[in-house]
């Protein structure tokens, strides 16, 4: 029988269910259970692919192409597992499949509600992930927003429903809630947890399980006070403060709190000792004293650096199994079109380029792979981060500056970059890209097939346009190295330069696939170049999986 556990927040956004949900999820799995992850968000987009990156941070993309919310890359990277279409489901999606189904007369002439019709679909996407092969023995589900927000209303509905739906004792509510810590006085304050837990009791939620978020760690008396008021057993009152280095040190965080113990034996799962060697390997690693390397990072939505939370977490990943610390320098592309690449990147180790869409800025991320292949600096880029290394190298073999993207200047004389020929016809801008896992074929011997040591491997994509293959002969006299193509060999997927330290380029989007324990490949690999072009030899530890 699959067990779900209800992950919630009260107070305040922003306290860290996704990180909760996600380390639960991975001391669950260190136990030896199978564990599926959703998360269930209120807004009424129908996923959040068209979202403004301002807005919304990254869109997470799956391997069956679902844009998602930037959670389940928590989930993913935690838990290392693959998630899925079923994985994200929002009011919009939800109340889509609803009137979808009053349409085609599913309904039998009833007058469609929110309880039961509505409450029913979202009951129906919970099980749908608790029936999937091989069947997980827990299903961990978070509900996005907080506690007393109106559009979270019919989840919270739903959720409450389950325990009917499944019986009570396969069901463990989580609730995540802000303990303060006043200066001036020197105390926590349970109050807005009180609270927050009486709103919850209000729509018919008793927790189980109260996680006190707080800057530092909650001291016994509130923890019992906690108890008392929401009405928990002492060991379901957990204090989680901030993690004094990394978000990976939550697991075993929760973990020595007793979270783990607790939830088993509340689910009656029959488990045996958890295994986290690897993640205590983990922060052995991320603990040690490393040199510092430096990265930059260039794109246009730095400001909001949940924009390329994968990305970064990719690189951390990498520095951990490299030996290195990284000191990540934020970089404008606005900034290099204003001020010139030579002002914004000098005394870099490395330069990234990330991807994204639009216009603005584009002239800046030319200008800093341009600047990267001459110095030569190591280069990673990623989609867009491709396309504009191509359109900077194009521009002086051609000896064209018009040298474009049809993304950014239909009328340029040289289409380098253009739409993909099953996107002329698209009109509608939600899911329509080409999005998801497609295979790949590297050339032997290449940069990018020495560091997956492998021919053939599949990766995650998110975009509308490609290398125009009118161009490949021409960049390639010039030193282009065409490492990754299609299976048919259609399209391009890696670029290289030749003769150059690193300059490496993808049309797909690897961050998506890197986890703590295992960096990815690219990533892994422009890591020990920016420690050679450092002047560094240090020792790496690689992979901190249990099969390394």
């Amino acid at each position: 029988m699959t067990r779900y556990v209800f992950v919630t927040g009260g107070v305040v956004s922003s306290l860290g269910k996704g990180i909760t949900a996600a380390s639960l999820g991975a001391i669950l799995r260190a136990r030896g259970l199978r564990v599926a992850m959703l998360k269930l968000d209120p807004y009424l987009n129908i996923d959040p692919g068209t979202m403004s990156p301002h807005q919304h941070g990254e869109v997470f993309v799956t391997d069956d192409g679902a844009e998602t919310d930037l959670d389940l890359g928590h989930y993913e990277r935690f838990v290392d597992i693959a998630c899925s279409q079923a994985s994200n489901a929002t009011s919009g999606s939800v109340y889509a499949q609803v009137l979808a189904n009053e349409r085609r007369g599913d309904y039998l002439g009833a007058t469609v509600q929110v309880i039961p019709h509505v409450t029913n679909e979202i009951k129906r996407r919970v099980l749908l992930v608790g029936a999937a092969e091989p069947s997980p023995d827990v299903v961990i589900v978070e509900v996005g927003g907080t506690v007393g927000d109106i559009e979270s209303l019919p989840f919270l509905e739903a959720v409450r429903q389950m325990k009917a739906e499944v019986g009570r004792r396969n069901v463990a509510y989580v609730h995540c809630t802000l303990v303060p810590y006043l200066e001036c006085s020197g105390e926590f304050k349970s109050k807005p947890t009180q609270h927050s837990v009486n709103e919850l009791r209000s729509v018919g939620i008793q927790p189980d399980v109260i996680v006190a978020r707080s800057s530092q760690p909650v001291d016994q008396d509130t923890l019992e006070k906690i108890s008392a008021f929401g009405d928990v057993p002492e060991r379901g009152v957990i204090s989680l403060p901030n993690a004094p280095r990394s978000i990976y040190q939550v697991p075993l965080m929760l973990e020595a709190a007793g979270l783990g113990d607790f939830i088993s034996d509340h689910l009656g799962l029959a488990v045996g000792t958890p295994d986290l060697r690897p993640w205590r390997r983990l922060q052995t690693a991320m603990e040690g004293e490393k040199p510092t390397v430096r990265v930059g990072l260039v794109g246009k939505y730095i400001s909001t650096p949940d924009a390329y939370l994968s990305v970064v977490e990719a690189l951390h990943h990498a520095g951990v199994g490299a030996g290195v610390e990284i000191d990540l320098r934020w970089v404008d592309s606005e900034a290099v079109e204003a001020h010139g690449a030579e002002t914004e990147l000098s005394g870099l180790d490395g330069i990234l380029v990330p991807g994204g869409f639009g216009d603005r800025g584009i002239e800046g991320k030319i200008s800093a792979s341009t600047y990267a292949r001459h110095q030569p600096l190591p280069y990673l880029g990623l989609c867009l981060g491709m396309q504009v290394a191509v359109i900077g190298l194009a521009r002086e073999v051609l000896e064209d500056a018009r040298a474009n993207s049809t993304e950014f200047d239909k009328e340029t004389p040289h289409p380098v970059i253009d739409l993909m020929a099953d996107q002329r016809d698209v009109r509608e801008m939600g899911g329509t890209m080409r999005l998801g896992a497609y295979p790949c074929d590297l050339r032997s011997g290449s940069v990018a097939q020495e560091a997956y040591g492998s021919l053939h491997i599949s990766e995650r994509h998110r975009h509308r346009y490609e290398f125009s293959n009118a161009y490949r002969e021409r960049l390639e006299a010039a030193g282009l190295v065409l490492s990754g193509l299609s299976p048919d060999g259609h399209l391009v997927e890696v670029i290289e330069m030749r003769d150059h330290p690193f300059f490496v380029a993808s049309q797909f989007h690897p961050e998506f696939t890197s986890r703590p324990h295992r960096p990815h490949p690219l990533f892994f690999a422009f890591m020990r170049a920016v420690k050679r072009q450092a002047g560094l030899v240090t020792g790496e530890v690689g992979n901190l999986a249990l099969s390394a």
